[in-house]
């Protein structure tokens, strides 16, 4: 049951990334004044719970011997609060301007600074040119009997939209206990 929850978590997170990515679109081509600016920014820092399109910042994955790294002056990259069933999950969600590489985390509970939670579902997509994604999912790690963590140190001050680390476990099948790669990771984001 737990894995059913977790892949709708990761499942949201994803549909979060497709509708963020398609607003980063619109927002290269519709110019905006500053006061416009201003307030959007406003708005954002003030809706809580809510979903932010990080404006600026650095989402950067370490994953076997590659680092991705996600810049959100040009690619999407969101933080994301939903509710699934009564229980409220956080997390960031990304996808590269090319649409080639796509990746989502999500914890359960609420995003509170200085508070590690604990990774409820997670996916990374590579496609490298061909018809098919490659897909890696959460999965368990035996030897410490847990999904990783996400800890933020900052979040929804200032201009800070989220900063932290996580780490986390993903496979590429969903076999009982399957062989995993370790993926550490750190961000920061910024509503302006």
């Amino acid at each position: 049951m737990l894995r059913v929850y977790m892949r709708l978590a990761v499942l949201v997170l994803l549909l979060a990334v497709f509708i963020t990515s398609c607003q980063k679109d619109e927002n290269v081509t519709a110019a905006k004044t500053d006061t416009q600016l201003k307030v959007d920014s406003a708005e954002k820092q003030n809706t809580v719970p809510g979903n932010y399109l990080a404006a600026t910042g650095i989402l950067k994955i370490k994953f076997k011997d590659s680092t991705y790294t996600f810049d959100a002056s040009q690619d999407s990259i969101a933080f994301v609060n939903i509710s699934i069933d009564g229980k409220e999950y956080y997390g960031i969600t990304a996808i590269n301007k090319a649409h080639s590489v796509s990746f989502g985390i999500s914890t359960l509970g609420a995003p509170i600074a200085e508070m590690p939670g604990s990774v409820a579902g997670c996916q990374f997509l590579l496609n490298s040119g061909g018809k098919t994604n490659t897909t890696f999912t959460l999965t368990r790690n035996v030897l410490s009997d847990d999904y990783g963590t996400f800890s933020l140190e900052k979040y929804n001050q200032d201009t800070i939209l989220a900063k932290g680390t996580f780490h986390t476990y993903l496979a590429t099948d969903a076999k009982k206990n399957p062989a995993f790669t370790l993926v550490d990771g750190s961000f920061e984001l910024k509503v302006k």
